[in-house]
């Protein structure tokens, strides 16, 4: 298992892994907006390769000003899910957070059906907006503070 960074060259493996978890945990119209992440991108985005195949993806960006991050397109390639790939890249994204320095607060948004996995790791549920991926799809807020102690 590696982790490194996202290059262009790796956009098609990327729709790949985002077409495996459509629908379920994506609804197809957003394949549109995680093209154009991919296209402009401009926070830190990691790939995770398994013997030369991309089976996972997921960044984040931070906003120094109010010491917070966010994870961002976090997700791993359906046939590789159950296998705690997603908790490695989690924590990993988590890891390069602390090194940047400076973010006390996580923030991350995502479907029911993944909220009680990200709970597991710690994050809180900070509001649920129905309907706030597509109607039928709400979207579930967290956040997870990095700092316990000034």
């Amino acid at each position: 298992m590696d982790v490194r960074p996202y290059l262009p060259a790796d956009r098609d493996a990327c729709l790949v892994v985002f077409d495996s978890n459509a629908p379920g945990f994506f609804k197809f119209h957003q394949r549109r907006d995680f093209e154009e992440f991919l296209d402009g991108q401009s926070g830190p985005y990691f790939v995770m390769e398994h013997e030369d195949a991309i089976i996972g993806c997921g960044g984040y960006s931070i906003a120094k000003e109010k010491a917070l991050a966010r994870l961002v397109w976090g997700m791993v390639r359906r046939d590789w899910r159950r296998q705690g790939l997603g908790r490695f890249l989690l924590l990993f994204r988590l890891r390069e957070i602390t090194k940047a320095g400076g973010v006390d607060v996580v923030h991350l948004d995502t479907p029911p059906d993944s909220a009680p996995f990200f709970q597991s790791q710690g994050f809180k549920v900070a509001r649920v907006a129905k309907d706030g991926y597509a109607a039928g799809m709400d979207r579930v807020e967290m956040t997870m503070k990095l700092t316990v102690c000034p």
